[in-house]
Protein backbone atom coordinates (compact mmCIF):
# COMPACT_ATOMS: atom_id res chain seq x y z
CA UNK A 1 0.00 0.00 0.00
CA UNK A 2 2.93 2.55 0.72
CA UNK A 3 4.44 1.66 -2.74
CA UNK A 4 1.40 2.61 -4.14
CA UNK A 5 0.80 5.68 -2.72
CA UNK A 6 4.53 6.76 -3.21
CA UNK A 7 4.07 5.96 -7.20
CA UNK A 8 0.80 7.74 -7.01
CA UNK A 9 2.59 10.86 -5.00
CA UNK A 10 5.86 10.51 -7.63
CA UNK A 11 3.39 10.71 -10.80
CA UNK A 12 1.46 13.73 -9.28
CA UNK A 13 5.03 15.48 -8.69
CA UNK A 14 6.36 14.69 -12.18
CA UNK A 15 2.87 16.34 -13.47
CA UNK A 16 2.80 19.59 -11.40
CA UNK A 17 6.78 19.62 -12.64
CA UNK A 18 5.77 19.18 -16.10
CA UNK A 19 2.87 21.96 -16.02
CA UNK A 20 5.02 24.68 -14.31
CA UNK A 21 7.68 24.11 -16.91
CA UNK A 22 5.33 24.46 -19.72
CA UNK A 23 3.72 27.54 -17.94
CA UNK A 24 7.72 28.46 -17.42
CA UNK A 25 8.80 27.65 -21.03
CA UNK A 26 5.54 29.74 -22.34
CA UNK A 27 6.67 32.74 -20.37
CA UNK A 28 10.10 33.12 -21.17
CA UNK A 29 9.39 33.04 -24.89
CA UNK A 30 9.89 36.65 -26.34
CA UNK A 31 6.63 38.63 -27.17
CA UNK A 32 6.25 38.49 -31.29
CA UNK A 33 7.87 41.31 -32.87
CA UNK A 34 5.41 44.14 -34.47
CA UNK A 35 5.82 44.67 -38.27
CA UNK A 36 7.45 47.78 -38.89
CA UNK A 37 5.91 49.56 -42.86
CA UNK A 38 7.69 51.43 -44.44
CA UNK A 39 6.24 53.85 -47.60
CA UNK A 40 8.29 53.13 -50.63
CA UNK A 41 10.92 55.53 -51.75
CA UNK A 42 9.58 58.46 -53.44
CA UNK A 43 12.27 59.06 -56.27
CA UNK A 44 12.48 62.68 -58.02
CA UNK A 45 13.63 62.85 -61.48
CA UNK A 46 15.27 65.99 -62.00
CA UNK A 47 17.33 67.70 -64.42
CA UNK A 48 20.63 69.54 -64.39
CA UNK A 49 21.21 73.05 -64.34
CA UNK A 50 22.66 73.12 -68.15
CA UNK A 51 20.34 73.57 -71.01
CA UNK A 52 20.09 73.99 -74.45
CA UNK A 53 18.18 76.57 -76.11
CA UNK A 54 16.58 77.79 -80.07
CA UNK A 55 15.23 80.94 -81.27
CA UNK A 56 13.31 81.61 -84.23
CA UNK A 57 11.66 85.02 -84.78
CA UNK A 58 10.92 88.18 -86.35
CA UNK A 59 12.93 91.07 -86.60
CA UNK A 60 11.18 94.75 -86.85
CA UNK A 61 13.83 96.97 -87.96
CA UNK A 62 13.50 100.60 -86.58
CA UNK A 63 14.71 103.63 -88.08
CA UNK A 64 18.59 103.83 -88.90
CA UNK A 65 20.56 106.97 -88.53
CA UNK A 66 22.43 107.11 -92.47
CA UNK A 67 25.15 109.75 -92.60
CA UNK A 68 26.73 110.96 -95.87
CA UNK A 69 30.47 111.29 -94.99
CA UNK A 70 31.83 113.83 -97.65
CA UNK A 71 35.12 113.08 -99.58
CA UNK A 72 37.38 115.96 -98.68
CA UNK A 73 38.00 116.67 -102.48
CA UNK A 74 33.93 117.02 -103.04
CA UNK A 75 31.92 120.12 -102.46
CA UNK A 76 28.53 118.81 -103.19
CA UNK A 77 25.88 119.82 -100.99
CA UNK A 78 24.00 116.28 -101.07
CA UNK A 79 21.30 115.64 -98.10
CA UNK A 80 19.11 112.70 -97.34
CA UNK A 81 15.22 113.34 -98.22
CA UNK A 82 13.98 110.15 -96.85
CA UNK A 83 14.86 106.50 -95.74
CA UNK A 84 13.46 103.36 -94.97
CA UNK A 85 14.24 99.67 -93.72
CA UNK A 86 12.11 96.08 -94.38
CA UNK A 87 11.84 93.67 -91.86
CA UNK A 88 13.77 89.89 -91.46
CA UNK A 89 14.00 86.97 -89.58
CA UNK A 90 16.64 85.45 -87.68
CA UNK A 91 17.59 82.19 -86.05
CA UNK A 92 19.94 80.85 -83.33
CA UNK A 93 21.05 79.28 -80.62
CA UNK A 94 22.91 78.58 -77.25
CA UNK A 95 23.75 76.76 -74.34
CA UNK A 96 22.94 78.01 -70.90
CA UNK A 97 23.00 77.30 -67.20
CA UNK A 98 20.01 77.61 -64.50
CA UNK A 99 21.47 79.08 -61.63
CA UNK A 100 18.82 78.77 -58.90
CA UNK A 101 15.27 78.80 -59.21
CA UNK A 102 15.01 82.71 -60.30
CA UNK A 103 18.27 83.05 -61.95
CA UNK A 104 20.01 82.07 -64.95
CA UNK A 105 22.30 82.87 -67.76
CA UNK A 106 22.72 81.60 -71.47
CA UNK A 107 25.31 82.40 -73.86
CA UNK A 108 23.95 82.87 -78.12
CA UNK A 109 24.52 83.07 -81.40
CA UNK A 110 21.81 84.03 -84.58
CA UNK A 111 22.15 85.19 -87.76
CA UNK A 112 19.87 88.21 -88.77
CA UNK A 113 18.73 87.46 -92.29
CA UNK A 114 18.97 90.29 -95.33
CA UNK A 115 16.81 93.52 -94.61
CA UNK A 116 16.53 96.28 -97.43
CA UNK A 117 17.62 99.54 -96.91
CA UNK A 118 16.48 102.13 -98.64
CA UNK A 119 17.36 105.77 -99.09
CA UNK A 120 17.12 109.19 -101.82
CA UNK A 121 18.62 112.12 -101.31
CA UNK A 122 19.34 115.62 -103.15
CA UNK A 123 22.09 117.93 -104.32
CA UNK A 124 22.76 121.00 -106.10
CA UNK A 125 24.95 121.07 -109.22
CA UNK A 126 24.71 124.37 -111.70
CA UNK A 127 22.25 125.66 -110.76
CA UNK A 128 19.86 122.46 -111.20
CA UNK A 129 18.83 119.75 -108.39
CA UNK A 130 19.65 116.39 -108.93
CA UNK A 131 18.85 113.05 -106.56
CA UNK A 132 20.27 110.01 -105.64
CA UNK A 133 18.77 106.65 -104.86
CA UNK A 134 20.87 104.12 -102.88
CA UNK A 135 19.71 100.49 -101.85
CA UNK A 136 21.76 97.59 -100.36
CA UNK A 137 21.49 94.83 -97.84
CA UNK A 138 22.38 94.25 -94.21
CA UNK A 139 22.95 91.26 -92.64
CA UNK A 140 24.42 90.46 -89.24
CA UNK A 141 25.58 87.70 -86.57
CA UNK A 142 24.92 88.56 -83.30
CA UNK A 143 26.41 87.33 -80.15
CA UNK A 144 25.15 87.70 -76.59
CA UNK A 145 25.89 86.46 -73.06
CA UNK A 146 22.58 86.99 -71.00
CA UNK A 147 21.46 86.92 -67.67
CA UNK A 148 17.46 86.41 -66.91
CA UNK A 149 15.55 86.61 -63.62
CA UNK A 150 12.34 84.71 -63.80
CA UNK A 151 9.40 86.01 -61.80
CA UNK A 152 7.60 82.82 -60.48
CA UNK A 153 5.77 79.87 -61.75
CA UNK A 154 2.04 80.36 -61.81
CA UNK A 155 -0.08 77.20 -63.84
CA UNK A 156 2.97 76.42 -65.26
CA UNK A 157 4.07 79.58 -66.54
CA UNK A 158 7.15 81.99 -65.65
CA UNK A 159 7.41 85.35 -67.15
CA UNK A 160 10.80 86.73 -66.76
CA UNK A 161 13.23 89.70 -67.85
CA UNK A 162 16.98 90.12 -68.73
CA UNK A 163 19.44 92.20 -70.55
CA UNK A 164 22.50 90.58 -72.58
CA UNK A 165 25.86 92.15 -74.18
CA UNK A 166 28.10 91.20 -76.83
CA UNK A 167 28.50 91.60 -79.93
CA UNK A 168 27.57 91.79 -83.54
CA UNK A 169 29.44 91.39 -87.18
CA UNK A 170 27.53 93.46 -89.64
CA UNK A 171 27.56 93.22 -93.57
CA UNK A 172 26.49 95.88 -96.09
CA UNK A 173 25.81 93.88 -99.13
CA UNK A 174 25.64 94.78 -102.93
CA UNK A 175 24.92 98.54 -102.04
CA UNK A 176 24.29 100.72 -104.78
CA UNK A 177 24.16 104.56 -105.46
CA UNK A 178 21.74 105.52 -109.31
CA UNK A 179 21.43 108.81 -110.47
CA UNK A 180 18.68 108.95 -112.46
CA UNK A 181 19.16 112.28 -114.04
CA UNK A 182 22.87 111.79 -115.09
CA UNK A 183 22.60 108.07 -115.79
CA UNK A 184 25.40 107.66 -113.29
CA UNK A 185 25.94 104.71 -110.62
CA UNK A 186 28.33 103.29 -108.60
CA UNK A 187 28.53 100.54 -106.23
CA UNK A 188 29.92 99.41 -102.51
CA UNK A 189 32.31 97.46 -101.28
CA UNK A 190 30.82 94.87 -99.24
CA UNK A 191 32.28 95.42 -96.22
CA UNK A 192 31.79 93.54 -92.91
CA UNK A 193 32.41 95.41 -89.18
CA UNK A 194 32.62 94.12 -85.61
CA UNK A 195 30.39 96.33 -83.34
CA UNK A 196 29.18 96.53 -79.48
CA UNK A 197 25.16 94.95 -79.51
CA UNK A 198 23.01 94.98 -76.40
CA UNK A 199 19.51 93.28 -75.71
CA UNK A 200 16.58 93.93 -73.70
CA UNK A 201 14.04 91.02 -72.57
CA UNK A 202 11.19 90.52 -71.49
CA UNK A 203 8.14 87.54 -72.04
CA UNK A 204 6.61 84.44 -70.25
CA UNK A 205 7.88 80.66 -70.54
CA UNK A 206 5.66 77.51 -70.28
CA UNK A 207 6.50 74.91 -68.40
CA UNK A 208 5.39 71.84 -71.15
CA UNK A 209 7.56 69.42 -68.84
CA UNK A 210 9.88 69.03 -66.14
CA UNK A 211 12.66 69.49 -68.77
CA UNK A 212 10.84 71.48 -71.86
CA UNK A 213 10.26 74.84 -71.98
CA UNK A 214 8.69 76.84 -74.50
CA UNK A 215 9.34 80.68 -74.44
CA UNK A 216 7.83 83.91 -76.22
CA UNK A 217 9.83 86.82 -75.80
CA UNK A 218 9.94 90.61 -77.18
CA UNK A 219 13.93 91.80 -77.16
CA UNK A 220 14.95 95.28 -78.15
CA UNK A 221 18.46 94.88 -79.72
CA UNK A 222 21.11 97.52 -81.04
CA UNK A 223 23.44 95.85 -82.69
CA UNK A 224 25.86 99.01 -83.93
CA UNK A 225 26.86 100.07 -87.39
CA UNK A 226 28.42 99.69 -90.84
CA UNK A 227 29.72 101.94 -93.25
CA UNK A 228 30.71 101.73 -96.83
CA UNK A 229 32.29 103.93 -99.65
CA UNK A 230 30.88 104.33 -102.96
CA UNK A 231 33.13 103.44 -105.80
CA UNK A 232 32.03 105.44 -109.26
CA UNK A 233 31.52 103.54 -112.37
CA UNK A 234 33.58 105.88 -113.82
CA UNK A 235 35.73 108.83 -112.44
CA UNK A 236 34.58 110.33 -109.32
CA UNK A 237 36.24 111.04 -105.56
CA UNK A 238 34.58 108.13 -103.49
CA UNK A 239 32.63 109.59 -100.64
CA UNK A 240 31.13 107.07 -98.25
CA UNK A 241 27.57 106.21 -96.13
CA UNK A 242 27.17 104.72 -92.42
CA UNK A 243 23.98 103.24 -91.46
CA UNK A 244 24.17 103.83 -87.64
CA UNK A 245 22.49 103.17 -84.76
CA UNK A 246 21.78 99.82 -86.03
CA UNK A 247 18.67 98.13 -83.64
CA UNK A 248 14.95 96.10 -84.00
CA UNK A 249 11.86 95.29 -82.05
CA UNK A 250 11.81 91.78 -81.83
CA UNK A 251 9.46 88.83 -81.40
CA UNK A 252 10.78 85.64 -81.26
CA UNK A 253 9.85 82.01 -80.01
CA UNK A 254 12.04 80.16 -77.76
CA UNK A 255 12.79 76.46 -77.23
CA UNK A 256 14.86 75.37 -73.81
CA UNK A 257 15.72 71.78 -72.96
CA UNK A 258 17.41 70.84 -69.61
CA UNK A 259 19.86 68.06 -70.37
CA UNK A 260 21.58 65.30 -69.07
CA UNK A 261 18.83 63.91 -66.71
CA UNK A 262 19.40 62.41 -63.21
CA UNK A 263 17.65 61.05 -60.47
CA UNK A 264 18.27 61.87 -56.77
CA UNK A 265 18.79 59.43 -53.75
CA UNK A 266 15.48 57.55 -52.50
CA UNK A 267 14.23 59.28 -50.03
CA UNK A 268 12.51 57.14 -47.69
CA UNK A 269 9.73 58.37 -45.38
CA UNK A 270 8.89 57.22 -42.25
CA UNK A 271 4.93 56.53 -41.53
CA UNK A 272 3.79 56.57 -38.21
CA UNK A 273 2.15 52.83 -36.96
CA UNK A 274 -0.71 52.85 -34.56
CA UNK A 275 -0.07 52.41 -31.00
CA UNK A 276 -0.23 48.66 -29.96
CA UNK A 277 -0.06 48.01 -26.23
CA UNK A 278 2.61 44.71 -25.70
CA UNK A 279 0.68 41.56 -24.26
CA UNK A 280 0.29 41.27 -21.09
CA UNK A 281 1.70 37.71 -19.49
CA UNK A 282 0.07 36.32 -16.43
CA UNK A 283 2.27 34.78 -14.19
CA UNK A 284 1.47 30.73 -14.43
CA UNK A 285 -0.28 29.38 -11.34
CA UNK A 286 1.94 27.94 -8.02
CA UNK A 287 1.69 24.07 -8.55
CA UNK A 288 -0.87 21.86 -6.82
CA UNK A 289 0.35 18.86 -4.98
CA UNK A 290 -1.60 15.92 -3.66
CA UNK A 291 -1.52 16.06 0.26
CA UNK A 292 0.52 12.94 1.15
CA UNK A 293 -0.77 10.54 3.81
CA UNK A 294 0.95 9.30 6.36
CA UNK A 295 0.39 5.42 6.84
CA UNK A 296 -2.18 3.99 9.53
Amino acid sequence: MLVTRLTISSLALAAAFGTSAAYAADYQQPPPQQPVIYQQPQVDVIASSWYLRGDIGVSMTRNYQLDYIRNPLNTVDFTFVNQSSSDSFFIGGGVGYEFNNWLRFDVTAEYRSKERVYAFGQYTLGGGTFLDTYEGYISSWVFLANAYVDLGTWNCFTPFVGVGVGGARNTLNNFSDVNPSLVGYGIGRNPSEWHFAYALHAGVAYNVSKTFKVELAYRYLNYGSITDTIDCANTCNPDSYKFGNLASHDIKLGFRWLCCDMQESPRYVYQPQPYTPPPVYLQPPPPVYPPLRSKG
